[in-house]
Formats: structure tokens, C-alpha cells, sequence
């Protein structure tokens, strides 16, 4: 019974001591609202009788009444100071809050302009790069690809600054995130990339081929890419202003009625000659069909550069395709600096032929949706329908020439994007279509686009082999509805020249055109004699 009874007697105060602890959460948590003194007492009360401590709270409240006496007077004098109290508040943190948003302001807008753009980074070449490397105090960056570099120099920039500024075109995968391209890079993978969340895709409906400009940070420690963290422009313009624009495949089609005007100097006859036997306008969707080595690249180059001279609100875009590196190079230098040059040489995969022109076609399409006026020079449409080609599931329908039946579907849907807009915006495209090369397949893929175009210019061997520059087909080039493009008096004098062309031979008509324009300084002055005789 005496073990019992210890027994009973010890556990009996581990219980009381267990209770003290339960309660002293539940006091700890009116704790603060206590801050009189007394509540010192009423711990020290609980802690020795539970029961006492009720009591003794009761006397409490006089005592709480004459110590929040003080406060008790700005509880009913609100309605006097109410007035005044907002208004010390708005003039005590106002001022201090407009110089950290204007200081906040310039820092971004003087990051806009170039200190920390990355666009500017990426302009640069290797050997500037190492100089901004040293400049910022880079280590280690030798032996390092440019982007790898880029890379770098971007971290060490943000870790001194704080802010940065990105832009790109928006090419979004099929797991629902996006990256920002760069056209530097031909819309090539780099380390550089930014990356788009879902939630910002979903939140401004962006799409495929928005050029998307703002805030970026530098990537975490478990992280690969930039990111993106705030959106302040889309096409340059405000991001709300694209939930306005009408999608691209719900655009009005109509045909070219502004004409593109190719004429620049007297001396360059290849581009007079076009301008009156196949002139173009804005919406064109045209062939230069070609045999190998008739000069189309530089009938290209011409076009870039005539159009970027007359026209300079035209965003021109030069796409090649399946060429050789030493084209590309010759091709960007050149051309103007604001034309931009897009590449996939013929070393490259086929996949990524298609992915370099879905992406330019994407961006074109945005473009006009903003109501713009693009151009797009294409070299060539044969090779990039052969990449589709072979990149396509075969679906048991084979053409003559081993072309699949469903091969082409991506090609024509990126020659028939060109039109002109009903209500503003054009996307005009001029594509070059390989003949005479040997091969089946390139027949058969140039009678797919035969009669889908609206303007077609044609290039002959003979003319090339005698060094007859532009070697034109005068008798085979032409413009469906031209007479859209050209006032009445110059349709006349038109008919009349080709009426004179026709009844020559090939070279003669080239040679006596050539000649007799280049007595005239302008195509006007030559047509307006042809009126006279």
C-alpha cells in the first residue's frame, strides 16, 4: 500500500506539472495585449492558484481605464484631425517616393538605351566582347563561345546594376513555355535565351512571332536561362494593345494596289527593267524562276537594297536557305544595316531549315497584324521544300520526282501568307524557284507553285552565257493585275513596249531595252520618248 501510494503521489505532480504547461500557451497569447503592469502580477498568481488569478482581474480594468486614459483622447478626436492626419502622411512620404520612382524610372529608360540592352551584347563581335569582358572585370572567359560570353558579362553586369533589358522573338514549345530569340542568331538555341513563364504567355495571349521587349534577371543557382519579369512592349508598342489586333488568318486578302518602286540610280538597269516589265507592289506574292548561276542572289541583293532605299517604313527580312556560308556573308554585307538576314546554310539539318523559316513567317505575320508593311526575299522555296520533304511523315502518297503529296502543305502556307491587307498592313513575299538543275523533284516542285503566285519573273541561261545582265525573259515575266499597280498613261506606254519586245528574239529585246535606257536617266523620261515616236 506504501508502494501505492508513492506510487499515486508521484504521478499526481507530474500531472499538475504537465497542466502548467498547457495554459501557458493560452496566457502567452493575450500577452501582448496586456502591456500594463498588473499583468506581472496576474503571471505570478497564476503560476501559484489558478482560481486566484480570476479575482484579481477584476480590480484590473480602473487600472487599465486610468493607464489608457492617454490613448483614449485620439480615439474620439478623429473627426478633427482627420483632416490633417492624411495630410502629413501624404506630404511626409510623397516626396520621398517620387525621387525613388523617377530615380527607378531613368535607370530603366538609361538601360533601354544601351548600357545593359542585351541586343547591343549581342551585336558585338569576338574580339569587342573580350574588351567588354576585361572592361567589366570578367575572368576566365577565353576559349569561350560567344554566347557562353554573353553570358557572363550579362551575370557580372546585373550583379553591379541590378536592372537589365531583353529582347527577342517569341518562339513558344510545345510544353507551353517560350524563349526569346535572338535574329543574330539566326533564332538559333543560345545560352543566352530569355526565358517566357506559361502564366506570362497566357496573361497577355502572346503568340508566336511577337517580338516581346522588357524586364530580365539573371538566372538562380538551379536555374540555365534569363528570365523574364516584367513585359513592357510587345511589336513595340503596349502590351495591352494586343488584345486588340485582329488575328492574321482573319485578315481581309486583297491584291497589291501600293506600288513598290524599285528604281534607284541610272546605272542600275537591273532594277529599271524590272520596274517596267514585272513591277510589284505591296501584298506580291511572286517567283523569280531560275535556272543555276543566272544571278538571282544578286537580283536579290538588288531588290533588298532598292526597296530599303524608296521605301524605308518597310521592314524587309532576307531568308536564305539551304545556301552556301559565303553567300550568307556576302549577303549581309552588302545589303542595308536595317535589313535583316536570316540563315540556314546547307550544312545545317533540314530540321532546322523549317524551324528558321517557320519562325521568320510567324514573325512577319505578327508584324502585319500590327498593321505593317513586310517584305520577305526567299532563297529559295525549292530547297526549303525539299527540307519539308524529308522532315515529313511520309504518307504513302508519293509524286513524280519522290515528292510527298504532303510535303508541300508547309511551303504553300508560307508563300500564300503574302497579301495586302484590307484596313492596313501588307506581308509581300518575292521567293526564287530552281529549274533546269537535273533533278525530277525540282520540276515537280516548281509546277506546285507555278500558278500560285501572282507575279513571276524569268531568268534565261542564254542570256547569261553572252553576259547579258539582267538576263530577264521579257516574253514569259509579268504581273497579274498590273494595271492596279500603274496609272492609265503608263499601262498604255507599257503594252506599247512589250507589243515592240515581242516581235525580237531574246537577246535582241534585252540588248535594245538595256540600250536605249540607258540613254534616260529616269524610266519615266524613256517611256514619255516612246510616246513621242
Amino acid at each position: 500500500m506504501t508502494k501505492q501510494s508513492n506510487k499515486s503521489e508521484d504521478r499526481t505532480p507530474k500531472k499538475r506539472g504537465r497542466k502548467p504547461k498547457q495554459p501557458m500557451p493560452i496566457e502567452t497569447e493575450p500577452a501582448p495585449a496586456m502591456d500594463y503592469a498588473s499583468s506581472d502580477d496576474l503571471v505570478r498568481n497564476g503560476d501559484i492558484n489558478g482560481n486566484v488569478a480570476v479575482p484579481e482581474a477584476k480590480p484590473l480594468p480602473p487600472v487599465e481605464e486610468e493607464e489608457y486614459a492617454p490613448p483614449a483622447p485620439p480615439v474620439p478626436a478623429p473627426e478633427v484631425p482627420v483632416e490633417q492626419a492624411p495630410a502629413a502622411e501624404v506630404e511626409e512620404p510623397g516626396p520621398a517616393e517620387k525621387p525613388t520612382d523617377e530615380s527607378i524610372h531613368a535607370k530603366y529608360e538609361r538601360i533601354k538605351k544601351g548600357n545593359l540592352h542585351l541586343k547591343d551584347l549581342q551585336n558585338l563581335d569576338a574580339v569587342e566582347l573580350h574588351k567588354v569582358a576585361r572592361k567589366e572585370g570578367v575572368t576566365e572567359y577565353m576559349g569561350l563561345t560567344k554566347q557562353e560570353l554573353i553570358f557572363k558579362v550579362l551575370r557580372e553586369r546585373v550583379r553591379q546594376n541590378g536592372l537589365m533589358f531583353g529582347e527577342g522573338v517569341l518562339e513558344i514549345l510545345p510544353d507551353g513555355f517560350g524563349f526569346l530569340r535572338s535574329p543574330k542568331y539566326n533564332y538559333l538555341a543560345s545560352p543566352d535565351d530569355v526565358y517566357v513563364s506559361p502564366s506570362q504567355i497566357r496573361r497577355f495571349g502572346l503568340r508566336p512571332g511577337n517580338i516581346v521587349s522588357g524586364q530580365i534577371r539573371p538566372p538562380k543557382d538551379s536555374e540555365k536561362y534569363f528570365a523574364l519579369l516584367r513585359v513592357e512592349a510587345i511589336n513595340y508598342q503596349e502590351p495591352d494593345k494586343l488584345q486588340e489586333k485582329v488575328v492574321f488568318r482573319d485578315l481581309t486578302p486583297l491584291h497589291a494596289e501600293e506600288r513598290l518602286i524599285l528604281e534607284t540610280t541610272p546605272d542600275e538597269l537591273s532594277m529599271r527593267v524590272m520596274d517596267l516589265i514585272t513591277p510589284i507592289g505591296k501584298g506580291q506574292r511572286g517567283l523569280i524562276v531560275a535556272p543555276p548561276r543566272t544571278g538571282k542572289t544578286v537580283l536579290l541583293q538588288k531588290m533588298a537594297n532598292a526597296i530599303s532605299t524608296n521605301h524605308p517604313e518597310v521592314k524587309m527580312i532576307v531568308l536564305l536557305i539551304d545556301e552556301r556560308p559565303e553567300e550568307v556573308t556576302d549577303m549581309e554585307r552588302k545589303v542595308a544595316k536595317d535589313v535583316e538576314v536570316i540563315s540556314s546554310t546547307f550544312d545545317e539539318p533540314t530540321a532546322r531549315h523549317c524551324q528558321v523559316a517557320e519562325m521568320v513567317i510567324e514573325k512577319a505575320k505578327r508584324m502585319v497584324e500590327f498593321g505593317e508593311d513586310v517584305v520577305i526575299l526567299l532563297d529559295s522555296i525549292t530547297r526549303l521544300a525539299r527540307a519539308y520533304n524529308t522532315e515529313m511523315p511520309h504518307s504513302g502518297k508519293i509524286l513524280t520526282g519522290g515528292v510527298d503529296a504532303n510535303a508541300m502543305q508547309m511551303p504553300k502556307r508560307f508563300f500564300g501568307a503574302a497579301r495586302n491587307i484590307e484596313h492596313g498592313g501588307s506581308l509581300t513575299i518575292m521567293a526564287t524557284a530552281l529549274i533546269d538543275t537535273g533533278s525530277k523533284m525540282d520540276e515537280v516542285i516548281f509546277e506546285e507553285f507555278k500558278a500560285t503566285g501572282n507575279s513571276e519573273l524569268h531568268l534565261d541561261r542564254k542570256l547569261v552565257e553572252r553576259r547579258i545582265f539582267p538576263a530577264i525573259d521579257i516574253s514569259k515575266s509579268g504581273t497579274r493585275r498590273e494595271e492596279l499597280l500603274l496609272d492609265k498613261k503608263e499601262l498604255e506606254l507599257a503594252y506599247r513596249l512589250r507589243k515592240v519586245l515581242s516581235e525580237m528574239n531574246l537577246v535582241e529585246a534585252v540588248e535594245l531595252l538595256k540600250n536605249r535606257l540607258a540613254k534616260f536617266k529616269t524610266n519615266a523620261e524613256f517611256l514619255m520618248s516612246l510616246s513621242l515616236d
